[in-house]
């Protein structure tokens, strides 16, 4: 039996914590960094640390003698790269928060420090890891489909985690978070894309999308500027934050009672008078939002594959989808169902097509044992513990590398929106 790893907690909020609790027989955590000292103490009573054990900084970590096999880093995305590379620089291997970096030249600052130290960076990107798309990347691999020739992805966000997150949370502004929605919530599908087209680079990449929805001029008659406070028409609202947060008090939790968590077991009564001042008691039509609440991304592959990626805000259910289309077949589902379907061509007479379902529920993958995002967090981390240990890694295993492709198209899909062009991709560090 491997030996257990010892990790480091970097930004100890709601998905580092999750990571960190992941695989408790295969890694202990041996401290934290944190420049909420709450934070640091909670972090201290979950996993026992002594105090010598919690730091105020990623930096401040880095520069004692080398604590732990490796790092959780789950800090704000503008952050992940300045507070990577020292930890690298120490020595530590690092589990490092999507998306890695928020502009072209921190992408690959962080890179080059990789490669430069050896040491091993894997991207949260979760749904590589989840068995609806961990299979249907090893039927591609298999050549099932033959190559792929279009795919098509969508994310539909529901509108209670498009409001908590990127109208009135900490994603709403890239002035703040410097991630745009695209990036902080699609470049997990952006990920996926690149990898089912593995060892081809993204070629072109051209995009269009704005905010739709939420602006002030789009607000229904009479409404308010704080749901709570001063709006007549709040019982009737589909975007109230007592209906979102008040009725579902622990939906999003993690996010909305950020500045209550000085309480323990906050009442029903404390929330409410926290949603008369913070962020998240805001109308939705009347915030500083400046992301878009639904984007489409058009990509071309050096083989002249095609891809497109739509995402939207706002939606009544949550779901992600994908398509592939091969010379040989395609596979279609849906993550939220667990199943997907594998079609080859079948030219005999009478025949068009055949087809296979494949029914992951059956198989117990998608219990939640493993965790959140069709069961991919908690098979990120064992995975990336194997990585770290030197065994084989699964084909869904990450390495910074792996993810370049991905966070290029992304990049280029926002400024493609921008300039209203079509960007060329210039993978300048060839991976």
């Amino acid at each position: 039996m491997s030996r257990q790893l010892t990790c480091a907690i970097v930004g100890a909020g709601h998905r580092a914590l999750g990571y960190a609790k992941a695989c408790p027989d295969r890694m202990k955590v041996v401290g934290v960094a944190d420049p909420s000292l709450l934070r640091r103490e909670h972090a201290a009573q979950r996993f026992g640390l002594a105090p010598e054990s919690c730091f105020e900084s990623a930096e401040v970590l880095a520069a004692q003698p080398k604590l732990a096999d490796l790092v959780i880093n789950g800090t704000m995305d503008h952050l992940h790269v300045s507070t990577t590379i020292p930890l690298l620089e120490r020595g530590y291997d690092v589990l490092l928060e999507k998306p890695f970096a928020t502009n072209e030249e921190e992408m690959w600052d962080l890179v080059g420090s990789a490669r430069e130290t050896g040491r091993k960076v894997a991207i949260c990107h979760v749904l590589r890891h989840a068995p609806f798309y961990s299979e249907i990347r090893k039927r591609v691999a298999a050549g099932e489909i033959g190559d792929i020739v279009n795919i098509q992805a969508t994310e539909h966000v529901s509108y209670h985690h498009m409001a908590v997150g990127y109208i009135r949370g900490k994603w709403s502004r890239t002035d703040y978070a410097q991630s745009t929605m695209l990036m902080a919530k699609s470049c997990h599908d952006l990920d996926l894309i690149a990898w089912m087209k593995s060892g081809i680079n993204p070629a072109r990449v051209a995009s269009f999308g704005s905010n739709f929805q939420f602006r002030p001029e789009k607000a229904p008659p009479d409404a308010g500027t704080r749901c709570l406070v001063d709006c007549p028409i709040e019982k009737d609202c589909l975007y109230s934050a007592r209906k979102h947060y008040i009725d579902h008090p622990d939906r999003w939790a993690f996010y909305v009672w950020d500045s209550i968590e000085h309480i323990n077991n906050p009442s029903i009564e404390d929330k409410i008078e926290s949603l008369k001042t913070s962020p998240y008691g805001r109308c939705v039509w009347k915030t500083e939002m400046d992301v878009v609440d639904h984007q489409s991304v058009l990509i071309e592959f050096e083989d002249g594959c095609t891809a497109t990626l739509n995402m939207i805000g706002g939606c009544s259910k949550p779901s992600r989808s994908i398509h592939l289309v091969g010379t040989r077949g395609e596979i279609q589902g849906c993550l939220e169902d667990s199943m997907f379907t594998v079609r080859s061509i079948d030219p005999r007479a009478g025949h068009e097509f055949s087809e296979e379902i494949v029914d992951l529920r059956v198989t117990g993958d998608m219990t939640g044992a493993h965790g959140g995002h069709g069961g991919g967090d908690g098979r990120l981390v064992a995975d990336f513990l194997d990585y770290v240990s030197g065994k084989q890694p699964s084909l869904s295993t990450t390495s910074i590398e792996d993810s370049v492709p991905g966070h290029l198209i992304g990049f280029c899909a926002d400024r493609a929106m921008r300039e209203n062009r079509t960007i060329t991709v210039n993978v300048r560090h060839r991976v």
